[in-house]
């Protein structure tokens, strides 16, 4: 299979950068879309070019690393992650647009690569519980209800890759922020912080400089996890709650 790519080039944070047009035959229907981005860059640095510049860690859809927009969309035409996204989805000829995400909060470092600090701070901001320091409790000394054990696990899966952002026409964080909000707050291990965290957290968000929430639905829609839309009204009620109950 022979496709065209037009993939952002941009040396650093503060260069311009341009879509560079390659044409990249050889690719195998299994092949993983960074494997197909690895023969790219392989080619180009035995012809003595620059490789392209792209994040990624674990390959097995686990770690968030490998975000990129493909054709448009968050991750590519399916909904998983970039490492997971095969290239049997694609057709010999076509001419595929490769970007990184498009956020002010997440500014471009080096071609397909972004800087996602940002969402570590909005995390370090409240996504803890207090745990006492000694030996590990017994397993059943909290007991938690399985509609709340269901409810964390499910949001606990974000794995912070930025697609919902990136798939946002405001640039908003509130899939992401909501996610780990309501993932300790549905819990008694987390009830200490319950106010402070949603309080702190969504403080944090908006000091990052993401956009406001409008409800397209569009970060659910690119999510490869499955983080549901409606984690978005469970941490507005947590925050309403919260500011209530916060001195004035």
């Amino acid at each position: 299979m022979r496709l065209t790519l037009r993939i952002w080039r941009q040396p650093g944070p503060d260069a311009d950068g341009a879509m560079t047009t390659y044409e990249v035959d050889g690719i195998a229907p299994e092949m993983s879309f960074l494997e197909m981005l690895d023969t790219l860059n392989e080619r180009l640095i035995t012809e003595g070019e620059d490789p392209v510049a792209f994040d990624h860690d674990c390959r097995e859809g686990i770690c968030g690393a490998c975000g990129m927009v493909i054709n448009g969309r968050a991750h590519g035409p399916e909904r998983t992650t970039t490492c997971q996204l095969h290239m049997r989805h694609f057709a010999d000829g076509d001419t595929v647009d490769v970007e990184p995400w498009r956020a002010a909060a997440f500014p471009v470092v080096r071609d397909l690569v972004v800087d996602r600090s940002a969402f570590d701070r909005i995390i370090g901001a409240g996504g803890y519980v207090t745990v006492p320091t000694g030996s590990a409790p017994e397993a059943h000394a909290t007991p938690v209800p399985k509609p709340a054990a269901d409810t964390a696990f499910e949001h606990a899966e974000c794995i912070g890759c930025g697609a919902c952002v990136a798939a946002c026409p405001n640039g908003s964080a509130m899939l992401f922020t909501s996610a780990k909000v309501v993932h300790l707050n549905v819990l008694p291990q987390g009830a200490p912080e319950r106010e402070s965290r949603v309080l702190d957290m969504v403080g944090q968000m908006d000091a990052e400089g993401f956009g406001g929430c409008t409800n397209t639905g569009e970060c659910a829609v690119a999510c490869p996890k499955g983080i549901p839309l409606p984690s978005i009204a469970a941490m507005n009620r947590e925050f309403l709650r919260a500011a209530r109950k916060a001195p004035r």
